[in-house]
């Protein structure tokens, strides 16, 4: 069993808030993992990772990213840590349909604190049905028009994608 948590589980322990049995049998081997944040170098490693992977696993040309994107990536606190990083990098893709990731692809797709310098243009704010009806025009836009294709691409079935062109109008 490999678990993880952001918990003090010895604290817990001692003040039987977590089992102490259960304790002992996950607490095998420990390894310490910092945050993202207190990792800002791993991020564009990270993001390059996700990006290949995406890519491939949709079969979608290379994306590379432009340095100002890896600047923005690396002042975004991603209080989700990885996970977020990844899902960030995946809509990105996914919703510009680019080869080569700006920093205003990703600010566009960012979920963004108000502390950071720039400002966010809240007209590009898109409700989860355009942002699904987007991410299925890109895909059919990307394979020419071959709806098998795209509904590979987007991980759903054919008869998925033509209800889901049938619900937007696409």
């Amino acid at each position: 069993v490999v678990s993880a948590t952001n918990a003090d589980l010895p604290t817990m322990v001692r003040e039987k808030t977590f089992r102490e049995d259960l304790f002992y049998r996950i607490n095998l081997i420990r390894i310490h993992l910092p945050a993202l944040r207190e990792r800002k170098e791993d991020i564009p490693l990270l993001a390059q990772f996700f990006a290949d992977r995406q890519s491939v696993q949709n079969r979608l040309s290379a994306v590379s990213f432009t340095p100002d994107a890896f600047e923005l990536l690396q002042t975004l606190p991603f209080p989700g840590n990885i996970r977020e990083l990844k899902n960030l990098v995946e809509r990105t893709i996914l919703v510009s349909g680019k080869g080569r990731i700006q920093a205003d692809d990703l600010r566009s797709q960012a979920i963004l604190p108000e502390t950071l310098s720039f400002t966010y243009n809240t007209s590009q704010c898109m409700t989860l049905d355009n942002l699904e009806a987007q991410t299925i025009r890109n895909a059919i836009e990307q394979h020419s028009g071959n709806l098998s294709k795209a509904a590979r691409t987007l991980g759903i079935s054919r008869t998925a994608l033509y209800r889901r062109i049938e619900k937007y109008g696409l």
